[in-house]
């Protein structure tokens, strides 16, 4: 049981999109994470579930570790190879397979960032409006089970899978869940897999919850006095049933690196940075209600 020996056979198979090189090493050891880099011993670039099944596979066969690489932009460090081994970046694998407007749901692949899903949406109507402030990777995202500023109305990633392919960790390549709106049969895996960083098997496959793109779309800066007049605010605003698309929470250090770097003109006292979605009445209401 080596590395080397599992690397050999995924040579036989990736040919050139098997990388040793130091550039491609350095460029998959780090994220934006504060912690130190850790380079795997080879990263891999699959185009198929299958390729990914054969890749995890060998290694499983020699002990090797797989890990998963979307965009790199979480910040946690699940895609550092700490025990080096196989860095898995699904860069190719970056396709829209099926959109099923009517369901208002779409079938995609791992490697495909939110804001080139909702790119290839907008003649549609509708978009994925999980938002966590980075271009990431939906496989990524569904791994680290992300949220973001729209997380209020949409709901995190949770939420927006419906479905998974998932490689587990022998190679066998399985399904979960599927496109119905509602089941109760058998373990709910999806949501088994949804946050598991990859330490359950490596998602080849999404089917995603879509929402229609609001026709009107309003937003708001509201400076407080004090921090707990802005977080009494939040909960005042939830408890009312108030339909908040986004409601975040700025303190005055922030507000301050704001104005220091935008040129911003923000009082340096905590702030809430709101938004709403809907028809333009809805909208209309939803802001005199919260103000």
């Amino acid at each position: 049981m080596s590395i080397d020996t599992a690397l050999a056979g995924l040579q036989s198979f990736l040919g050139n999109r098997l990388s040793r090189s130091k550039g491609d090493l350095a460029a998959h050891g780090t994220s934006e994470t504060h912690f130190a880099p850790a380079p795997p011993d080879a990263v891999a670039w699959p185009e198929t579930a299958e390729e990914v099944a054969r890749i995890v596979e060998i290694c499983a066969q020699e002990g090797c570790p797989v890990v998963g690489w979307g965009t790199g932009t979480s910040l946690e460090a699940q895609s550092l190879a700490v025990r080096g081994g196989v860095v898995v970046d699904f860069a190719r694998m970056n396709k829209v397979l099926q959109v099923n407007a009517e369901d208002m749901n779409v079938v995609v692949q791992p490697g495909l960032t939110r804001e080139a899903l909702n790119r290839e949406l907008r003649a549609t109507g509708l978009f994925f409006p999980v938002d966590p402030g980075a271009d990431a990777s939906l496989g990524g995202m569904a791994s680290t089970r992300a949220s973001g500023t729209t997380t209020v109305r949409y709901g995190t990633m949770r939420d927006g899978v419906m479905a998974l392919q998932v490689v587990l960790g022998d190679g066998r390549l399985i399904r979960t869940g599927s496109r119905a709106r509602k089941s109760s049969t058998g373990y709910d895996l999806t949501a088994l897999i949804v946050g598991s960083e990859g330490t359950l098997g490596l998602i080849t496959e999404l089917t995603l919850r879509l929402h229609g793109v609001p026709e009107a779309v309003s937003s708001a800066v509201c400076a407080f006095a004090d921090m707990e007049g802005a977080v009494n605010a939040v909960i005042e605003t939830i408890q009312s049933g108030v339909e908040m698309a986004r409601i975040e929470f700025v303190d005055a250090a922030t507000a301050r690196a704001f104005n220091l770097h935008a040129g911003a003109d923000m009082p340096e006292k905590p702030h809430l940075l709101v938004e709403f979605h809907g028809s333009p009445t809805a909208v209309a209401e939803q802001a005199a209600l919260f103000g």
